[in-house]
């Protein structure tokens, strides 16, 4: 039954509006280029399944593999994350080739597609697993994301977005990964909204 009740609100959380397919190049098929320079970052900003979507369509990403990450439990279910039981959030697991796209452009992307004002949640998905959050691989993801939150307050943005460094990733159980390039379906809970006015 709790297995059931897990299941019934999956099909709740960041359910879709429209039955818009991605294309091919949305599905995280693309490897980078043998002489590129594959690097790792790391987003939470609600369902992770609308930040896999969005953060796939840049060129230069190789992968998005949604997960899990900042919590205290090995190998973490997604009934547990669902049930606050292990501390972690949705997060996406970033896999770039850094000589194609920098991390600073798609941190901005990942500040685009989400509130990064929204401190309880994303949209109608509240909970704790859904807070916004950076998870910076070395100093320069730091340093770049503090800048870009620097530029939002500068804007009038009161971001909440937490910029915290990078702990272990669980991947997420199968049926999460490319969910809308396997249901054809789009995700209402994410949208771009072009923050930075470029």
């Amino acid at each position: 039954m709790r297995v059931l009740a897990a299941l019934a609100a999956l099909a709740l959380s960041c359910s879709s509006a429209g039955v818009e397919r991605p294309s091919a190049t949305s599905q995280g098929s693309r490897e980078p280029s043998p002489q590129g320079r594959t690097e790792f970052a790391y987003f939470a900003g609600g369902c992770f399944w609308g930040v896999e979507h969005y953060l796939e369509q840049l060129e230069g990403v190789a992968s998005v593999e949604s997960g899990y990450m900042g919590g205290h439990v090995e190998a973490p279910t997604y009934e547990q994350v669902l049930s606050h039981t292990s501390g972690h959030v949705e997060a996406v697991r970033v896999r770039f080739d850094a000589s194609r796209i920098g991390y600073e452009a798609i941190a901005k992307r990942f500040f685009e597609i989400h509130d990064p004002t929204q401190a309880d949640g994303q949209g109608p998905d509240l909970g704790p697993q859904y807070l916004s959050v950076v998870f910076y691989a070395d100093d320069a993801q730091k340093q770049a994301t503090e800048r870009l939150i620097g530029q939002l307050r500068d804007r009038g943005y009161d971001v909440v977005t937490r910029v915290l460094p990078a702990a272990q990733f669980w991947p997420a159980e199968d049926y999460h990964q490319d969910y809308y390039a396997k249901t054809g379906k789009t995700p209402y809970c994410h949208a771009r909204i072009r923050r930075f006015g470029d």
